[in-house]
C-alpha cells in the first residue's frame, strides 16, 4: 500500500471538509487588504491586514464568524475554484487548482505548522492592522513581496 497524500489523489471538490481546511498553510496573505486598479483590474497587495487577523499567529481571531464580521472576507470553497486567480501564487488552493503540488515548506509536507513562518512565506512580522491605517493611506502600503 502506498502513502500518497490526499492532495495528490483527490481534486479540490473531492476533498472532505477537514482535508480542505488543512490545505491552508497559515501564511495569511489572503487576509491582506488588496487594491484593484479600476482600468486594468490588476490587484495590488498591501502590508495591511484585516482587523480580525491575529498579527502574531497569522490566524483569524474569529474564523467561524469571519464572513459575517469582515465585509471583504471571501470564503474559499471548492465551488469557487474558478475565482482563485486573485490568490497569491504560493497559495495551496490556487496551486492545486492549477494542477501544481504543495511546496516543501507547506505544513502538510514539512510536518510543522511553523514551517511557513520559518521560511518567510507568511506575513508574520511584516504587517499592520487595518485598525491603525487610514483608508486614504492604503496606496502608501502597496507591497511587492507577496508574489
Amino acid at each position: 500500500m502506498t502513502d500518497i497524500p490526499f492532495w495528490r489523489t483527490k481534486t479540490l471538490k473531492q476533498m472532505t471538509s477537514d482535508e480542505w481546511e488543512s490545505l491552508c498553510d497559515g501564511c495569511a496573505k489572503c487576509c491582506l487588504v488588496k487594491l484593484q486598479d479600476d482600468e486594468t483590474e490588476e490587484i495590488f497587495y498591501t502590508n495591511v491586514a484585516c482587523q480580525f487577523l491575529d498579527l502574531k499567529t497569522c490566524r483569524c481571531k474569529d474564523y467561524n464568524g469571519r464572513i459575517e464580521l469582515a465585509e471583504d472576507c471571501v470564503e474559499l470553497t471548492p465551488d469557487r475554484i474558478s475565482e482563485f486567480s486573485w490568490l497569491p501564487s504560493t497559495c495551496s488552493y490556487r496551486l492545486l487548482a492549477e494542477g501544481k503540488d504543495l511546496p516543501e515548506w507547506h505544513p502538510l509536507v514539512s510536518g510543522s505548522a511553523d514551517s511557513v513562518h520559518r521560511t518567510h512565506h507568511s506575513v508574520k512580522g511584516r504587517i499592520f492592522s487595518e485598525k491603525n491605517i487610514h483608508p486614504d493611506d492604503l496606496e502608501d502600503h502597496i507591497i511587492r513581496w507577496v508574489e
